[in-house]
């Protein structure tokens, strides 16, 4: 822990989650919600206020940020990055935030919904916080710990080098984005503006949990076209589309290949989405493996069982569409072993033992990496995210600011 320092994660946290930043699989705006850009220009003004004379939010939502070098060291320029928004699985709307003080380890029954309750049966890892500080929401609500627990520990980093010039580093960037929970983190990204050479997200769970691999990641849209007739006399003319839609779904398997049936390194196949009419119907499918090859191997067996439904069918017309999302971040991180080093020394000398594990899902960084900026994912603490039990504990928010604060003096170190 930081001698003398009086953290301040938890505290932006409390105030940052109240700030309704939901964004929108369904928009076609950058950003998908406008009222994201209520906490990155929040974000801003406070990084104008601590001193930082650069910091600035932009029309899509971003906020960039310099912490100048203090070294004359040619230290490779780090970023830091975390997302604004809240994933719309669950309401982010007027999030209360409830700190329970030393945690006594019993249920948690949330205030708001008596039916919501978080125990250590569901969530082993709150035994590891009896005794210290955790934050809950209220029960109506996802908490927003991701990624708001990632944004408050990067202020935090920012107030303590900014208050603690005695701490060598090169130039620190830091970047705020919009939509990252619905795949669009990266869309309008400027990178020239960014500059930076390397790059760490703040968006993963348990305490010293190092993530450098993630899905690569597909998306399916299969559009079903039918034939339309009066109900009354479409004997031998209608092809329903839905139905047609229903006999794709139930050709899938129902003991393997989907997320409910699967976990560790398996991938998987995922129904995500349906609508439509008797006339035209259309299927979203997400397609995930830690191995990109086998993407189209998945694709491939998918649009099998679509045709072989769609021989039912005789009249119906189906387009079959493939929309890359992102590549495992491992592909390119392995090009840049210092990354990943420099991380894992960092969290040595805050003390934590590194525990390495591949995302079933993807981060910014995923993205990042492909554009030229590897980046892999640092832990927050984070637990049962977006969902109404999401909490997390103030000791793995503080300790995560303990490995930044190593991390920026170990790329000084290591700066030839």
């Amino acid at each position: 822990m930081l001698t003398g320092y009086s953290y301040t994660a938890a505290s932006r946290f409390m105030r940052y989650v109240q700030i309704d930043t939901q964004s929108d699989p369904q928009s076609t705006t950058n950003p998908s919600t406008q009222k994201q850009k209520n906490l990155s220009s929040l974000l801003a003004k406070e990084l104008l206020y601590m001193g930082i004379a650069d910091a600035q939010t932009d029309e899509f939502g971003y906020v960039y940020a310099t912490i100048p070098a203090n070294t004359d060291k040619k230290v490779p320029v780090i970023c830091f990055c975390s997302h604004v928004d809240t994933a719309p699985d669950c309401s982010g709307t007027d999030v209360k935030p409830i700190l329970h003080k030393k945690y006594d380890g019993k249920d948690i029954i949330l205030p708001d919904d008596h039916a919501q309750m978080i125990t250590i049966q569901e969530y082993p890892y709150l035994k590891e916080h009896i005794g210290k500080d955790i934050i809950t929401a209220s029960g109506l609500t996802l908490l927003g710990a991701d990624d708001k627990a990632g944004v408050s520990i990067i202020m935090d980093l920012a107030n303590y080098l900014l208050t603690h010039p005695e701490i060598k580093h090169g130039d620190i960037k830091l970047l705020f984005t919009p939509d990252e929970e619905v795949g669009q983190g990266t869309a309008k990204l400027d990178l020239k503006k960014m500059g930076a050479d390397f790059a760490y997200t703040l968006d993963g769970g348990e305490l010293g949990t190092f993530e450098d691999e993630t899905f690569s990641a597909d998306g399916v849209t299969i559009t079903i076209q039918g034939v339309i007739s009066h109900p009354g006399y479409a004997k031998g003319k209608m092809v329903n589309a839905l139905k047609v839609a229903a006999a794709i779904l139930a050709a899938l398997p129902s003991e393997e290949w989907s997320p409910e049936t699967t976990e560790g390194k398996q991938g998987f196949v995922h129904a995500l989405r349906v609508e439509g009419s008797a006339e035209k119907a259309t299927m979203e499918f997400l397609i995930r493996d830690f191995d990109t090859k086998q993407l189209a191997v998945y694709e491939e067996k998918l649009k099998n069982l679509a045709e072989n439904a769609l021989a039912k069918f005789p009249k119906a017309v189906m387009q079959f569409e493939v929309q890359e999302q992102y590549r495992n971040m491992k592909e390119i991180l392995d090009q840049y072993p210092e990354v990943t080093r420099n991380a894992e020394e960092a969290y040595r000398r805050a003390g934590l033992t590194v525990v390495k594990e591949p995302i079933r899902g993807g981060t910014d960084g995923s993205r990042l990496s492909f554009m030229g900026l590897p980046c892999p994912n640092i832990f927050t603490g984070m637990q049962a995210i977006h969902s109404r039990h999401e909490w997390i504990g103030v000791r793995d928010m503080e300790r995560a600011v303990d490995v930044l604060v190593e991390l920026v003096q170990v790329w000084v170190e290591t700066a030839i």
